[in-house]
């Protein structure tokens, strides 16, 4: 497929269509790879990436599941199953990383969206490679706790974790913005 084509047409493949096989380690290192070519002023590399991937999955889960609980004695168990598999619905699992700090020349909201740019060449290096690719946040993306938990470093914060795996199905495309609604051109104001 010609690249215009290959972007007019990603979509993204919800979790419940996921399944195995995943990427491979060499596809995974070509899609990290691709994930990390994004516009970067000062090269600062504000972002980085956390795999969960194997039994790690089901662990990263159990461990969400121990924090609910901890939280919330009372906790419904159809609660603490779904934190379980929280990361066991895809093969494999991206955590995408923002590092952004302050910097004297590079604000750190620009480094916020270096690492969303991160995010969205992670989905589509996985679309490239033929799998299919959903970035999701949930709780665990703003809680303090649950990123300590999962990996994050003080002044961390996730900004999203990308699920890849097989698609089962071909998903259906949804209702895009009519341009009309979503782009001006700027015209200077008359004086």
């Amino acid at each position: 497929m010609d690249v215009v084509e290959f972007l007019k047409t990603r979509r993204s493949v919800t979790t419940p269509f996921l399944e195995a096989p995943g990427p491979d380690a060499d596809q995974l290192r070509d899609i990290l790879t691709i994930g990390s070519r994004v516009p970067d002023h000062g090269k600062l590399a504000p972002w980085r990436f956390i795999v969960y991937q194997g039994d790690k999955r089901q662990a990263a889960g159990e461990a969400i599941a121990h924090l609910v609980a901890s939280r919330e004695p009372d906790v419904d168990p159809e609660r603490l199953e779904e934190e379980r598999g929280r990361f066991t619905r895809a093969p494999v699992v991206i955590g995408v990383v923002s590092t952004a700090a302050p910097h004297p020349k590079i604000p750190e909201f620009e480094q916020l969206l270096s690492a969303g740019n991160a995010a969205m060449l992670t989905v589509l290096g996985a679309h490239a490679l033929g799998f299919g690719a959903h970035w999701l946040t949930e709780w665990i993306a703003f809680d303090g706790t649950a990123g300590h938990v999962l990996g994050l470093k003080p002044g961390e914060r996730f900004v999203g974790f990308i699920h890849v795996g097989t698609p089962s199905a071909r998903p259906s495309d949804r209702p895009r913005p009519d341009l009309d609604d979503i782009v001006t051109t700027w015209q200077p104001k008359a004086d």
